[in-house]
């Protein structure tokens, strides 16, 4: 009898040991689903409050200012006029550094002494009348640069024009006589295309 016992309880002390021990070696099990969340670099530009991200091509009026002439009817060219459009640029929206070019060509053949001579970048801040510091134009090309380092702010790129004298030597008064007739019979007008291009720094 007291052999069935001990028998009894090794069996039982085996069981609740080996019990134990299954207890001790599992493993800790659970699931989950988890999502990553990154926010995306925003880029948006606009170029003259038009946004130009969407399209492959956007085109753009620029509107030009004249610069009075006592000699000249305001709003119109002639040899030796003067004046300007603006390019007003809106990167608020872009959180990557790039870089942009706009390259100026005159249209008109017929007028080689009419010339785009030079450019400024005003600031968001500027007023107008305030003096402005401008840079020769070379090979009719605008290039600059941004890096992500503060917000951006927007920016106007102010480019000039001339219709200078005496610039081609085919170009006479008899030349531009020649235009002013054929603007007047034709309804001719200046044409300056501005191809304006953004890219992303890499």
């Amino acid at each position: 009898m007291r052999k069935k016992f001990m028998v009894l309880l090794i069996l039982v002390s085996t069981s609740l040991t080996l019990g134990l021990m299954s207890n001790t070696y599992s493993r800790y099990v659970a699931d989950t689903d988890s999502n990553v969340v990154l926010e995306l670099a925003k880029w948006q530009i606009l170029v003259n409050e038009n946004d130009i991200t969407n399209n492959t091509v956007s085109s753009i009026n620029l509107t030009p200012v004249i610069e009075e002439n006592e000699n000249i009817t305001n709003n119109t060219i002639a040899p030796s006029s003067k004046g300007y459009f603006d390019i007003n640029i809106d990167p608020t929206n872009v959180d990557v550094s790039f870089n942009y070019s706009i390259n100026l060509n005159v249209l008109n053949e017929n007028m080689p002494d009419l010339m785009i001579s030079k450019y400024a970048i005003l600031d968001n801040d500027y007023i107008e009348g305030d003096l402005v510091e401008s840079t020769l134009l070379e090979n009719n090309t605008i290039t600059g640069s941004f890096d992500n380092t503060t917000p951006y702010q927007p920016f106007t790129i102010r480019v000039y024009f001339e219709w200078y004298e005496g610039v081609d030597e085919n170009m006479n008064d008899e030349m531009d006589t020649t235009i002013g007739n054929d603007a007047a019979v034709n309804d001719t007008k200046l044409q300056i295309n501005a191809t304006i291009q953004f890219e992303q720094k890499i």
